[in-house]
């Protein structure tokens, strides 16, 4: 099995991402992993499939190793873990540096962009994510 596509953000932390405790709020990780997975999509997909198809969060699981704190230069990456039936696994890491800060596992569910009904994923919607 190859290795999957990944995709890439360069993110700078803001004072607007610090919370009281002088570090990035966990909600702003949130909202970061939902950029550079919608970053991902676009960057793998056409406008046409784009149209066909929306994705919804199912669940988020967050780990917190190290804090990252104002002016920080963070690394943010992605990729699809896995895509069965219905649901994507994603992957998202955050590094400053070599160090591992944040990582998230998200599980998404594909939806037909007009009736907002589950889809099962297609298999060439899949192979846009495998490294082959």
């Amino acid at each position: 099995m190859s290795e999957p596509i990944k995709h890439y953000l360069s993110l700078t932390v803001q004072s607007s991402d610090i919370d009281q405790l002088n570090h990035v709020n966990n909600t702003v990780y949130l909202k970061w992993v939902q950029d550079i997975s919608e970053g991902h999509w676009r960057q793998q997909t056409s406008g046409e499939v784009q149209a066909q198809y929306v994705w919804m969060v199912l669940e988020h699981h967050i780990k917190y190793k190290k804090q990252a704190v104002l002016g920080d230069e963070i690394t943010a990456v992605t990729y699809v873990h896995e895509m069965t039936g219905v649901r994507s696994i994603r992957h998202v890491e955050f590094y400053r540096g070599d160090e591992l800060l944040v990582e998230c596992h998200s599980q998404w569910c594909m939806l037909d962009a007009e009736s907002l009904r589950p889809k099962r994923v297609p298999e060439d919607l899949k192979e846009l994510f495998r490294g082959d």
